[in-house]
Formats: C-alpha cells, sequence, structure tokens
C-alpha cells in the first residue's frame, strides 16, 4: 500500500475514534453509502461514483465539461456542531480561468453550505469552500453568477500539491459572521461539485467523509 495511502487511513482511523455525540454524519462515504444525497445537474453530468482507493471507500468525480452536484438537505444547529469536517484531493487543475468571471465559474472540488431563503428566495446564502486552480488560498469573492448571495472561499490554491490528500476544518459559524456580517444560527443543506461547464475542460477530484463536530 502507498504511503499516502496509509497515512489517510491513519488519519480516518483517528476520525473514526471520536464520540458519537460530538460528530453528525453528513457524507459517509467510506461506509459506501450516498444515503440522503440527490443529484442536481446544471449543465451535462460530471460522474460521482464511490470507490475503494488504498483500502477506503471515497466518492470520486470526474467532469468533461460539465457541471452537476450533489447535495443533501439536512438541518444543522451551529450552535451545536458548528464545524465542518472533511478531505479532498485533486488531479490536477484548470489552468487559465479567471473563477471570479462566469466564463471562468469552474472548481476542481468544492464543498458548500446553503441557508435557505424559502419563499423570500433572495435571502439564501451560500458559502462555497473551493479548491481553486488560479486564485490564491484564502481569497475570498462573490460568485459570479450569484452575486453576494453565495460567497466563495478558496481553501487551496494554486500552490497546493496534487494527488495528495488535505484535510480541512471550518467553523462555519464564524465563517458566515465574517462573510456576511449575520449570525447564523442554522443551515439547511450541504453539496459537493466538481465542474467544468463554464470553460469546458476535464477534471477529477476524490472526497472523503464529511461530518460537523462541535470542536
Amino acid at each position: 500500500m502507498k504511503i499516502i495511502g496509509l497515512a489517510f487511513l491513519t488519519i480516518l482511523s483517528l476520525y473514526q475514534t471520536a464520540a458519537a455525540d460530538d460528530r453528525l454524519p453528513i457524507g459517509e462515504f467510506s461506509r459506501n453509502s450516498l444515503d440522503g444525497w440527490e443529484h442536481k445537474s446544471f449543465k451535462g453530468e460530471t460522474l460521482y461514483r464511490l470507490q475503494t482507493i488504498d483500502g477506503v471507500t471515497v466518492l470520486t468525480a470526474d467532469s468533461h465539461a460539465a457541471g452537476s452536484g450533489l447535495f443533501r438537505e439536512q438541518r444543522i444547529d451551529l450552535a451545536q456542531t458548528p464545524f465542518l469536517n472533511w478531505s479532498w484531493r485533486v488531479g490536477k487543475r484548470l489552468p487559465g480561468l479567471n473563477e471570479q468571471s462566469k466564463a471562468g465559474d469552474d472548481y476542481a472540488a468544492r464543498v458548500y453550505v446553503v441557508v435557505k431563503g424559502g419563499l423570500a428566495f433572495w435571502q439564501t446564502k451560500a458559502i462555497n469552500y473551493v479548491w481553486a486552480s488560479n486564485s490564491q488560498k484564502d481569497a475570498v469573492w462573490p460568485n459570479a453568477f450569484a452575486g453576494e448571495h453565495a460567497m466563495m472561499l478558496a481553501l487551496r490554491g494554486p500552490e497546493a500539491s496534487l494527488n495528495v490528500w488535505q484535510t480541512e476544518k471550518r467553523n462555519v459559524r464564524d465563517d458566515f459572521k465574517r462573510l456576511f456580517a449575520e449570525d447564523i444560527h442554522n443551515i439547511d443543506a450541504v453539496a459537493i461539485m466538481t465542474d467544468t461547464d463554464n470553460a469546458g475542460g476535464d477534471v477529477s477530484a476524490i472526497y472523503g467523509d464529511i461530518w460537523f463536530s462541535k470542536e
């Protein structure tokens, strides 16, 4: 088994020792499960599959000039479990994109959280945590299509190594305070998307388990 695979197995085993009441599962891909996840297509179909890599079941995504995602509707109390946790890796970048433009609004990987506005759809808000190809790490900008209703936050940028697992932990409540100047108590959905529909590229990504935690 490759060293990278051993490292990921070790990280996974450490995460699984956390107390059950401190962890709220959202994506249990390592259990070979997509329970609760639904598909949404914007243009074409990104291929999402559960596959075993280095002894661990993960979610793979392959996009060829397509933009579709997976989402899970679940109300999350950010007062109880404000931290969103996941791991991911990408195999290539999407060069030459202006990710702040509509023509370049493509990402090798993104995980986002959504607060629904109900009938007042204009009050819907989202944070997109993205693996950017050209924007620098920690850069923030409004989505080219949704404007300030959806803020983009580059957790990884062009400096990030390819084909290497990266683990993320975000305090979603704090991020909403910083990006929207609002204290959001609950979110309504979590989504994943690997998309290349605007510029017509090709990219692949892998997602590990996703969960919320108290700390």
